[in-house]
């Protein structure tokens, strides 16, 4: 079947994305609700998103933020870490699991990732840890949990803090648990393309109430008006600003947002669970293609489907296989480019070749299509195109 990227005609007529949002009535009536209140930000609907995200994953505190970025901002400063201190992060990761340790003057290393489930690699954590190592910003990479129980036993036996970016892994469990009950702080982000959104928006989780105290005052430019927390008092109007802290607030309509879709969080995560089986019954034996691994006592919560091409199969470099996909109206993308590998970091001094499982990984893996709003019509046009696309370039 020729290729529509070589005049042939394309699977799907139209364009089909990677990743979408799924708003319904449900949701819109609840933001109405917020903009004909007396309170449109830092009113009741903050407290009480917080309170369902914290239930939900079994921890004790919530605080929401902005944006991700931000969230992962507050954990660092709630963490202490400042000039000199370094933290160890994964490179197949967003900027921001790294940027957060700059922006508080620390110093970002990258520890390799483990071949098989993409995430960053404990073994290679442990050989990075010099007296400056305060923190590990783990990434559950694709919704895939990592390895905690590893991560922290090391943690524990150099006393360093474990601030776990799971953007991609609200609902997914690790070994019995919820992540977000586990590590120090964890960071989920409601992103439009994440698992439930408030337009843009994250949160940390923590069972420790001095982070939760330092988040809070963090989040509104450190200022606080908690009788427990203030050095004076003059009186009811007072507040004090006691720590260096950045307008990071999220609205009361975009908390409204996240209640309403948090409600919906289980049925969004049972269709990625079903469009996944889909593709992996599909692509399991494709020569030329390798399939997400799923480690044991993990569920993911599916936020990306990653195929690793196997190079060696194909006549083409992946570059021609995106370009390919695209033309069939599949969006595909690619998650992620080493954080390194960025001309900013480069400029710091970051080299490639640091991390040569994850560079490798980098040259060979697509992120597919996959989201809650997608139809079964939707999956098969993905697989279609892929066994198209990919028998047409094997050897």
């Amino acid at each position: 079947m020729k290729l529509a990227i070589d005049g042939g005609k394309p699977i799907r007529s139209s364009y089909l994305p990677y990743a979408k949002q799924w708003i319904d009535d449900k949701d819109i009536k609840q933001v109405i609700e917020v903009l004909k209140s007396d309170y449109l930000t830092t009113g009741p609907m903050i407290q009480r998103f917080e309170t369902k995200i914290a239930d939900y994953v079994g921890s004790k505190y919530a605080v929401a933020f902005a944006n991700g970025t931000a969230a992962l901002h507050g954990a660092i400063f709630a963490a202490g870490i400042k000039e000199g201190d370094e933290v160890i992060t994964s490179p197949i990761t967003f900027v921001s699991s790294a940027n957060c340790v700059l922006f508080q003057g620390g110093t970002v290393v990258f520890a390799d990732i483990d071949h098989i489930t993409y995430n960053i690699d404990p073994t290679k954590i442990e050989e990075l840890i010099t007296y400056k190592t305060k923190a590990i910003i783990p990434v559950d990479f694709t919704g895939q949990p990592v390895d905690l129980e590893k991560i922290k036993e090391i943690a524990k036996k150099y006393n360093l803090i474990v601030i776990e970016d799971a953007a991609h892994a609200l609902g997914a469990i690790y070994r019995g648990k919820h992540i977000g009950s586990i590590s120090d702080m964890t960071m989920f982000s409601f992103h439009p393309v994440k698992h439930i959104t408030t337009g843009e928006g994250g949160i940390i989780t923590t069972n420790n109430e001095k982070y939760y105290q330092k988040l809070l005052q963090f989040r509104s430019h450190g200022i606080t008006k908690s009788p427990s927390q203030l050095i004076n008092y003059d009186g009811p109007w007072y507040y004090e600003m006691q720590h260096l802290g950045y307008n990071y607030r999220i609205t009361d309509i975009q908390a409204a947002l996240g209640i309403s879709q948090l409600a919906k969080l289980d049925k969004f995560l049972k269709l990625r669970q079903k469009y996944v089986k889909m593709y992996n019954e599909a692509f399991i034996n494709i020569e030329g293609i390798q399939i997400p691994y799923q480690a044991k006592n993990v569920t993911s919560s599916w936020h990306l489907y990653v195929i690793r091409l196997k190079l060696d199969r194909l006549w083409v470099s992946r570059k021609e296989v995106f370009a390919a996909l695209k033309a069939e109206n599949i969006g595909v993308n690619v998650h992620y480019l080493p954080v390194y590998f960025h001309p900013f970091y480069q400029g710091l001094g970051y080299k490639r070749g640091l991390c040569p499982k994850a560079e490798k990984l980098y040259e060979e893996m697509i992120t597919l299509p996959l989201f809650p709003k997608m139809s079964e019509e939707d999956v098969n046009d993905v697989i279609r195109a892929v066994k198209k696309v990919i028998g047409y370039y094997l050897k």
